[in-house]
């Protein structure tokens, strides 16, 4: 079962709030360039899906199965870092999470040119 979490998304709100998030998710994931581009066609692969005549089982139900796993699977796909740097920008609201770096983080030190 712990195993299974890692698919779901974060946090309250009903499975609606937790659909839009991933939605949305996916789409910056989509969009960041550090992302590799043949994962990217994962959640493209799972939209021709939706829209094709094919249905494996109850229509509606294999359709949303389809999306939630395409989603699923680019996610776990995608780098870790890139994943939770847009779920905390998501998180609160922005566009991309900001790194905050503290004065004791920075050092200051001279330099010379060789040629």
């Amino acid at each position: 079962m712990q195993y299974l979490q890692r698919f779901l998304p974060p946090g309250g709100g009903g499975r609606m709030a937790d659909f839009l998030n991933q939605f949305r998710l996916t789409w910056r994931l989509i969009r960041d360039k550090r992302v590799n581009t043949l994962y990217k066609l994962i959640p493209f692969a799972s939209l021709l899906y939706l829209i094709s005549p094919l249905d494996f089982a109850i229509p509606l139900l294999d359709d949303v199965a389809v999306l939630w796993v395409g989603t699923s699977i680019f996610t776990e796909l995608c780098p870790t870092d890139v994943v939770e740097e847009h779920r905390a920008a998501l998180a609160k609201g922005g566009r991309r999470a900001q790194i905050k770096i503290d004065e004791g983080d920075v050092m200051d030190a001279d330099y010379t040119e060789k040629e």
